[in-house]
């Protein structure tokens, strides 16, 4: 199988290291050769993250250069827009409508740019926008958005939903399982 390329891109403190630990492991399961990067940016709350999943049946490298990632999962649509040069041309863009101004619209050095989603219609990208930050709320908390993520990506590859169940149940912990359950079904659906 040729190496697939995700990138989940987002702000600190919206769970992509949970994501990504996801969706490494469901693919592991499936006997896949998996590179999850680290990481890059500033991790802490605010601060614009991003992680790289590569799999395949032999993946040498973590990193996903400039027009290879075959999906951009975004966890905010500012951060969408800033990684869209990374996308193939037949790439796909999921996208949570949520808007998380970064330090120098909070501080009125600038604005938030309106109208992102249809700006990257506009050039021609394939865009999934969800609001993901309702689903997590209905499905019972704010910080299920990545899950809600998750479960829409899902819609998008060949695997189970009893492999991703599987998989949210070894990776999240009980007390918060019937949640990320509901978030990941929420996202599937919509």
């Amino acid at each position: 199988m040729k190496t697939k390329n995700i990138m989940i891109v987002g702000v600190g403190g919206q769970g992509s290291l949970l994501a990504s630990k996801l969706l490494g492991r469901i693919l592991l399961q499936k006997g896949y050769d998996i590179k999850v990067s680290e990481v890059h940016g500033m991790s802490q709350r605010g601060g614009s993250v991003v992680t790289y999943v590569r799999f395949g049946d032999k993946v040498y490298s973590p990193v996903i250069d400039k027009g290879e990632a075959d999906f951009i999962v975004s966890f905010e649509l500012l951060e969408a827009a800033r990684w869209t040069e990374y996308l193939k041309p037949d790439g796909k863009i999921i996208v949570n409508t949520q808007e998380i101004s970064p330090m120098p619209v909070i501080t009125g050095a600038a604005q938030y740019p309106q109208g992102l989603v249809q700006q990257m219609k506009d050039a021609g990208l394939d865009v999934d926008a969800i609001d993901a930050l309702a689903l997590a709320e209905q499905a019972g908390s704010a910080k299920a958005v990545n899950i809600v993520l998750m479960g829409h990506l899902s819609r998008y590859f060949d695997l189970t939903e009893e492999e991703w169940m599987d998989a949210i149940e070894k990776s999240v912990p009980a007390k918060f399982l019937q949640l990320n359950k509901t978030a990941f079904d929420l996202g599937r659906r919509v």
